[in-house]
C-alpha cells in the first residue's frame, strides 16, 4: 500500500524505514532491501521527519509530523457512535492527504472545526502503479480470451456476501464461460476461505496477495458487496456488480437475488453507455487523479508542512486513555 510512496521518496534521495505494529501485519511481505525498525526506541533514534500511516491512529511519542494516508476509500461504514468511520477524528494527525473531493471537502470542514490538522487533496498513492504501464500482470493467461470476473468480499459478517453467493459462484465457474479470480479481505474467516480454495480449477483461481492492483488490472468486471476495493476497481473505468449493496447508486449494478448475478454480469460486460457515464462522474468525485503521481503530491504537501511548521495549528487534545493504550500495546513507557 505504501510502496509507491517509498519509491517516490527514494527517487528524491531521501530515506525510508518501516515500523510494523499489530498481529495482522505480516513482516514476511517486506523485501530484503526494505529496512525495518523493530522497536519504538529504534524509531525515536532514527528521528523521522514524517510518519506516514495507512491506519487510524499513530503514537504521539514517535517523532515527526503525522500524516494520514488512509487504508482504503470510504465505503460508508458506520462506527458504534453512529458516525462514518472514515471521517472520525482521533486527534493523531497533523495532515490528511485526501483522495478527491468526496473526502477532501468533509475533511476541510472538520479541519475548520477542530483546527488541529491540515488537509491536502493529493490522490491516493496506493493507486499510482494502476495508472502506469509497468504493472506486472501475473494473472493474464496467454491464449485464454474469456472475460475475467474478479470476486472480492469484505470480512464483516453483516456486509459480506461470500457465504451467500458461494454455490452460485461455484456453478458459474463450472459453466466455464468466464475465468474467475477470487480475493478476500485478510480478516475473512478461515472456513470461508477454505471453501473457496476448494474451487480452484482452470476456471477459478483463489488468490492470496498483499498487492491487489494486478488483480484489478486483470479483470473485466467485478462482483462484490460493500468492500471499498470496489471503488479501486471502478477507478479503472470498469463496471462492478454488487450483491445486496446498501447504497442505491447508479454507478453500480446492484442485485438482491442470486439468480440476478449472471444477467447483471452479462450486462456489465457490455459496458452500457449510461452506466459508464455514471461511473466516470463518480470517479471524478472520488479520485480525479489518473496520472500516477499521487505519491509526489503527498510528498510535496508533507515537505510544505515540514517547512512551514505546525505552530498555527491548535494543540491536540491529550487523549490520555488512547495513548496509554498505545503505550501498553507497544510496550513503551518512557516519557520525555
Amino acid at each position: 500500500m505504501l510502496r509507491p510512496l517509498q519509491t517516490a521518496i527514494l527517487r528524491r534521495g531521501d530515506e525510508v524505514c518501516w515500523f510494523l505494529d499489530g498481529s495482522e501485519v505480516d513482516p514476511s511481505f517486506l523485501k530484503p532491501t526494505e529496512q525495518r525498525l523493530l522497536s519504538i526506541d529504534d524509531v525515536r533514534r532514527w528521528k523521522p521527519d514524517a510518519v506516514m500511516v495507512p491506519g487510524n491512529v499513530v503514537p504521539s511519542f514517535i517523532p515527526g509530523i503525522k500524516v494520514g494516508i488512509f487504508h482504503g476509500f470510504n465505503a460508508g461504514k458506520v462506527n458504534r457512535r453512529g458516525r462514518e468511520d472514515h471521517f472520525e477524528i482521533r486527534n493523531c494527525f497533523d495532515l490528511y492527504c485526501c483522495q478527491g473531493p468526496a473526502t477532501t471537502l468533509p475533511f476541510i470542514r472538520l479541519a475548520e472545526k477542530f483546527g488541529t490538522f491540515k488537509v491536502a487533496e493529493t490522490g491516493w498513492p496506493t493507486l499510482d502503479p494502476l495508472y502506469k504501464n509497468d504493472l506486472e500482470q501475473p494473472y493474464n493467461i496467454e491464449g485464454d480470451n474469456r472475460p475475467v470476473v474478479l470476486f472480492c468480499s469484505t470480512f464483516s459478517r453483516s456486509l459480506s456476501c461470500a457465504s451467500v453467493v458461494f454455490e452460485k459462484v461455484k456453478a458459474l465457474a463450472e459453466q466455464g464461460d468466464w475465468r474467475w479470480l477470487v480475493q478476500f479481505h485478510p480478516k475473512m474467516k478461515k472456513e470461508i476461505v477454505d471453501k473457496y480454495k476448494e474451487l480452484n480449477s482452470s476456471n477459478l483461481t483463489f488468490v492470496e496477495t498483499d498487492n491487489v492492483l494486478p488483480l484489478l488490472k486483470a479483470a473485466d468486471v467485478m462482483l462484490c458487496d460493500t468492500s471499498s476495493i470496489l471503488i479501486m476497481f471502478l477507478l479503472q473505468g470498469k463496471p462492478v456488480v454488487t450483491f445486496n449493496n446498501k447504497s442505491q447508486s447508479s454507478h453500480l449494478v446492484n442485485v438482491t437475488q442470486l439468480e440476478g448475478i449472471r444477467p447483471a454480469l452479462e450486462r456489465a460486460l457490455t459496458r452500457p453507455p449510461e452506466l459508464m457515464k455514471d461511473i466516470e462522474q463518480y470517479c471524478e468525485y472520488i479520485h480525479p487523479f489518473r496520472d500516477g503521481l499521487s505519491s509526489e503530491r503527498v510528498l510535496d504537501s508533507v515537505e510544505g508542512l515540514i517547512e512551514s511548521g505546525t505552530k498555527d495549528l491548535k494543540p491536540k487534545p491529550a487523549n490520555l486513555l488512547r495513548h496509554l493504550k498505545m503505550r501498553k500495546r507497544l510496550g513503551y513507557w518512557r516519557f520525555g
